[in-house]
């Protein structure tokens, strides 16, 4: 099978974070492999990986890391490839993951790497399924009914503001929140 998305990620903890960049890529029916390759702990698989993808027919990466996050902008400079990052906060991170979104925004000149928000892996679905548009005519296609789709949801939550109230739709609203 040819992916056309890598996933990886540093670590399996990062993995709830990062399948929901998988739920896009499926929900777009965009094909993909999810791996984990720490920037640290497996350098050799990570500069295989990087190296390889383009030939095993993998077109853009997204890379999510969490602390020092230097798994996004290693591989961006082992490769061609676009490189989506995505900063990852862990529950024990003291400063909320903005180390990690530091540490991905901040790249040289030369090595780019798009960056997510913290913890946006869904973004970042999103970002590489709007990618592929560019040149596939079925993804645009989608990417089109998925942004028609959102317009009609706040049309619809216009309208139920409107026919309730400010209140009772904050209410409504609450306690949907909450069984989510």
């Amino acid at each position: 099978m040819i992916s056309r998305v890598g996933i990886i990620m540093g670590s399996d903890s990062d993995l709830e974070i990062m399948s929901e960049a998988v739920k896009v890529l499926i929900d777009f029916e965009v094909e993909y492999e999810v791996k984990i390759v720490s920037a640290h702990r497996t350098p050799h698989e990570l500069l295989e990986y990087a190296e390889s993808a383009k030939s095993r027919g993998i077109g853009i990466i997204i890379s999510g890391a969490g602390g020092a996050a230097h798994l996004p902008g290693m591989v961006a400079s082992f490769t061609s490839l676009p490189v989506i990052g995505v900063p990852i906060c862990s529950p024990s991170n003291p400063v909320n993951g903005i180390d990690s979104l530091f540490s991905i925004v901040q790249m040289p000149p030369g090595v780019p790497v798009a960056t997510m928000s913290i913890n946006g892996a869904r973004n970042a679905g999103i970002l590489a399924c709007s990618m592929l548009s560019i040149t596939d005519p079925i993804m645009s296609e989608r990417i089109d009914k998925f942004k028609q789709k959102m317009k009609e949801e706040i049309k619809l939550k216009n309208e139920k503001l409107e026919e309730i109230g400010h209140d009772k739709y904050l209410d409504l609203y609450r306690k949907t929140a909450m069984r989510k």
